[in-house]
């Protein structure tokens, strides 16, 4: 092992070639036994970092998906609003039949009186007791 520079050297090969086992096996056995203390810590140590690594590229990018995810989520939540927002908006137009721009009471408890409606209102999640309070 020599110089400290052919130590650092032996160390990067020790960690990234897998031949670990020549290189301790040769101090454990010749020089002392309390190095493959050192070689089982370093070893467990470096194995369980490569792994968090690991871990954590796999991690960024499922991030990274959920939150594409989570923004098409919004998006579709967003477009499902402006949908039912159009939909009420023809149900008020249809419900005035009187064509003035305004919906009475009376116009409004004639719409509730239909079963589509109430079909409608129910699928809306709107139900047709709230609908009366709705006006």
């Amino acid at each position: 092992y020599g110089t400290s520079a052919r130590s650092v050297y032996t160390v990067f090969e020790l960690t990234f070639s897998g031949g670990w086992p020549s290189y301790a096996r040769r101090l454990v056995e010749e020089v002392s036994s309390l190095y493959a203390i050192f070689f089982m810590i370093y070893i467990v140590s470096v194995v369980f970092a490569m792994f968090r690594i690991i871990t954590a590229l796999f991690l960024r990018d499922t991030l990274a998906v959920a939150a594409s995810d989570a923004e098409y989520a919004i998006q579709q939540r967003m477009r499902q609003s402006k949908k039912y927002a159009d939909e009420m908006l023809d149900f008020f137009y249809a419900a005035d039949t009187s064509h003035d721009g305004f919906l009475t009471l009376k116009e409004f408890e004639n719409m509730l009186t239909d079963d589509k409606v109430k079909t409608w209102l129910s699928i809306m999640e709107i139900d047709v007791v709230e609908a009366g309070e709705f006006f």
